[in-house]
């Protein structure tokens, strides 16, 4: 039985919308804005500081000055080990999804979290997508304007591709890894029905995704990224 469900999405499809509607028709908790609130609790930062970590790599110039200052000088230096970063967060994401999953009933909205849940039989992998007309016109439609619309499309995607490739040695979107792959273009609705009707049709059905963890980890911070790979349920 699924008591959990991710949902990764490009951005400006509706996720947000979508995953709030799928959340209140399960009766289940959403995190999505919970979540952001969740680390800032638990790091002890402004939600504001989560948000500005939120799926995107730290500047270049922001990793280049705290290797430098990680020297004899980090103790004194503005973004010390209390600065509260990528690096960071992602440090405290595996905890924080594990504590999610024993909750269960949970639909959780980027983050990484198919990446981190995806040995979880109990987790329902969903990813949405539109054509770039329909996001910029959804967009438009929520107080962005055409040009505005237009970069965001570029940028953000863009963003969380770096994310990806960089904690988890993955691509984005990783195929594979998602029960159903979902064009938001056919409508809310729809895109609704579609999701709830296919965990209807392979609950209880062996894991319909498959995919390998990466082969060569990489490093953040020191830490090998075995430590931020999902472990299976038990």
């Amino acid at each position: 039985m699924f008591r959990l469900v991710t949902i990764e999405r490009e951005y400006g499809c509706g996720a947000a919308c979508i995953a709030a509607q799928l959340a209140d028709q399960l009766g289940w908790k959403l995190w999505d804005q919970r979540l952001t609130e969740e680390i800032a609790r638990l790091a002890n930062v402004d939600p504001s500081a989560v948000r500005r970590c939120d799926e995107r790599m730290d500047s270049r110039l922001y990793r280049l000055a705290r290797t430098f200052w990680r020297g004899s000088y980090e103790r004194t230096s503005p973004i010390g080990n209390q600065a509260f970063d990528t690096d960071r967060m992602m440090s405290m994401m595996q905890e924080i999804m594990d504590g999610i999953a024993r909750e269960g009933n949970a639909v959780v909205v980027g983050r990484g979290a198919p990446y981190f849940l995806r040995e979880r039989a109990d987790a329902f992998h969903v990813f949405l997508y539109a054509p770039r007309v329909e996001k910029i016109r959804r967009l438009c439609k929520d107080g962005s304007t055409e040009s505005e619309a237009d970069e965001l499309v570029d940028t953000v995607d863009r963003e969380r591709v770096a994310y990806v490739k960089h904690y988890f040695n993955a691509d984005w979107p990783t195929r594979s890894l998602y029960h159903i792959m979902v064009n938001t273009a056919v409508g809310n609705e729809a895109a609704l029905a579609t999701i709830l009707n296919t965990m209807r049709q392979v609950e209880g059905r062996p894991k319909a995704t498959d995919y390998e963890a990466p082969r060569v980890p990489s490093t953040i911070q020191g830490v090998s990224s075995a430590e931020f790979s999902p472990r299976s349920s038990r």
